[in-house]
């Protein structure tokens, strides 16, 4: 068999998939039962195998085997846009119903002219004086202070990621990564030439050792993290894990991306805190404020500035001078702080009903976070209990979408808990405690 006739009949299997006869949920075959069907080698079955997993056609279930993917027509493993669905549990946003009237009342000197006519000119990466000075203030918490000179401001949270990435990790390099992480970083090191790197974690976070692991291999340029409350496994990581990863960090000389866009919910300093040269956290008002009014800030050591600031300019993620200006107000009179500690409220609230309504099921969760990471019983799989609750007007997020590695997804689901209604997350769990006690195989896939 030539080299390259692993991808013909990789190519037969995506037809088959494009053409219906393999559907979402699927499993394929075992490969020695691939191979022998075929008339193959094994070691030509696996490649064929990797190769549906690089395309995004399959999907790996730990210890369960090889299944056409639910986002195969899609091709890609990220969240789509929301869709307007009845029981929104896939994206995470929070919205009080008051909210609106507290920004407003915020923003009412934006309307005079001369406020106006300021916010409508073009904003620097580095924003204002006033701005750096007020966000400094906002972001600080206790054993934590920020200098204003070490914070540059992006439209958003990923944009700051982005801009950080780009900044330290050239194309071609390496980046280690949490296994399970924030979906969209994947696209985003896609998009920039950066590979990530899984690194093995336990129930307090990425471990040391497989940091060092990784950098011997192959050289790491830096590391994304998520230290306090990991999306989407809810973890904080303790204090002797912190200190040991930083020991391990500055003997690499790595640089931390720390992700602290959920930091608003716990009490706990950022690795910034301990650190300050070696981490570059990143914030965002998206969660804090609201997802329409996203401002994006990146706390970053003197050494890093300015190619962080050329980053931002280079990749077109300079804030707006509107979005700088409204921010500005909202984190200097208190409106944004009032609105996070509501969001903590309100969070816990919703923690406290799922641990009910899930209760007996698998699931791990801080009660401070607005999202959980449930793992499903083993008469169920992750793609097709997504598929089960969409078709009761509930959307979910598969463990496939966090997974860093094609194939390496645990049987779990996401929930994200911030967006409906109280009324509607205490239907739509009700719901998913009723469809966990059935078994797959009771819910045909046409109903």
């Amino acid at each position: 068999m030539s080299r390259y006739e692993y991808l013909k009949l990789a190519d037969a299997v995506a037809a088959e998939i494009a053409g219906g006869t393999l559907k979402p949920g699927d499993r394929l075959p075992p490969q020695r039962s691939f191979a022998y069907e075929r008339n193959i080698a094994v070691s030509t079955a696996s490649r064929v195998y990797t190769e549906l997993l690089r395309r995004g056609l399959v999907v790996g279930e730990v210890g369960r085997g090889t299944f056409v993917s639910g986002e195969a027509r899609r091709g890609v493993a990220a969240p789509s846009e929301p869709r307007g669905v009845r029981i929104d549990l896939e994206f995470n946003y929070p919205l009080l119903p008051v909210q609106a009237a507290m920004i407003a009342r915020s923003l009412q000197g934006l309307q005079r002219p001369d406020a106006l006519e300021l916010a409508l000119r073009p904003a620097a990466s580095n924003g204002t004086a006033a701005a750096r000075t007020v966000s400094a203030a906002y972001l600080a918490r206790k054993g934590w202070s920020v200098d204003p000179e070490q914070i540059v401001f992006t439209a958003n949270g990923r944009q700051s990621m982005a801009a950080a990435l780009a900044a330290l990790v050239p194309s071609g390099g390496r980046c280690g990564v949490e296994p399970l992480t924030y979906p969209f970083i994947k696209g985003i090191a896609a998009r920039l030439g950066v590979t990530l790197v899984p690194l093995a974690m336990d129930e307090d976070g990425v471990r040391p050792d497989a940091v060092q692991k990784a950098h011997r291999e192959a050289r790491l340029s830096a590391l994304y993290l998520q230290p306090i409350l990991h999306n989407p496994l809810g973890i904080t990581m303790p204090p002797a894990r912190r200190a040991e990863l930083l020991r391990v960090v500055e003997k690499l000389d790595l640089t931390i991306i720390e992700d602290a866009v959920y930091g608003f919910l716990e009490d706990e300093a950022p690795l910034a805190a301990q650190a300050p040269d070696r981490c570059v956290l990143i914030e965002s008002l998206s969660k804090k404020v609201a997802p329409g009014l996203a401002l994006g800030f990146i706390v970053c050591p003197p050494r890093l500035r300015e190619s962080i600031m050329a980053a931002i300019r280079s990749g077109g993620w300079t804030t707006s001078g509107y979005a700088l200006a409204a921010g500005q107000r909202l984190m200097d009179d208190g409106t944004a702080a009032e609105l996070s500690r509501l969001k903590r409220i309100d969070a816990a609230e919703r923690q406290q009903m799922a641990a009910e309504r899930l209760a007996g099921f698998e699931i791990k969760a801080n009660p401070k976070s607005y999202h959980l990471w449930l793992t499903l019983p083993p008469y169920w799989r992750s793609q097709t209990f997504v598929a089960a609750a969409a078709r009761r007007d509930i959307a979910l997020t598969p463990s496939t979408t966090f997974a860093t590695s094609p194939g390496h997804a645990p049987n779990a689901v996401r929930l994200a808990l911030a967006a409906p209604r109280l009324e509607q997350l205490d239907s739509g769990l009700r719901t998913l405690a009723g469809l966990l006690n059935a078994k797959e195989e009771d819910f045909d896939s046409t109903e």
